[in-house]
């Protein structure tokens, strides 16, 4: 178990339109010029944009994981443990965050590709 940096960066082919900038110490990715995760390469950890309820019930499940970053609005940023997640499971809340953040076209076409049913409010 475990996702290096390289693998994270890897799984992000996967997801359309995504761009990086660099901020220093963490790198941000965007779709459509809206963030939905943050990189920090030297502790090897990700912030990802979920909802709140998704945020809550991650860390509660799994606090060696995961941990609140913040919340703004009606979300939930989470920060992840590469070195204590799976790929899949990475992948999926990283498809999430970015299905969070991209224009509707776009992740209608994302579900339509990937066969994914759209979750109520047309997210994953």
């Amino acid at each position: 178990m475990g996702v290096s940096v390289d693998e994270f960066l890897d799984l992000l082919d996967r997801l359309p339109d995504v761009r990086m900038s660099h901020g220093g110490e963490w790198i941000g990715l965007k779709v459509h010029g809206k963030g939905f995760a943050y990189l920090w390469e030297a502790t090897e950890t990700v912030g990802l944009k979920a909802t709140i309820e998704e945020q809550i019930a991650l860390v509660a499940e799994r606090p060696d994981v995961f941990e609140v970053q913040f919340t703004a609005g009606r979300f939930g940023w989470v920060v992840v443990h590469l070195d204590r997640i799976d790929s899949d499971e990475l992948f999926e809340l990283m498809a999430e965050a970015w299905c969070l953040t991209a224009p509707k076209g776009m992740v209608a076409d994302f579900e339509a590709a990937h066969q994914i049913a759209p979750r109520e409010g047309g997210v994953l």
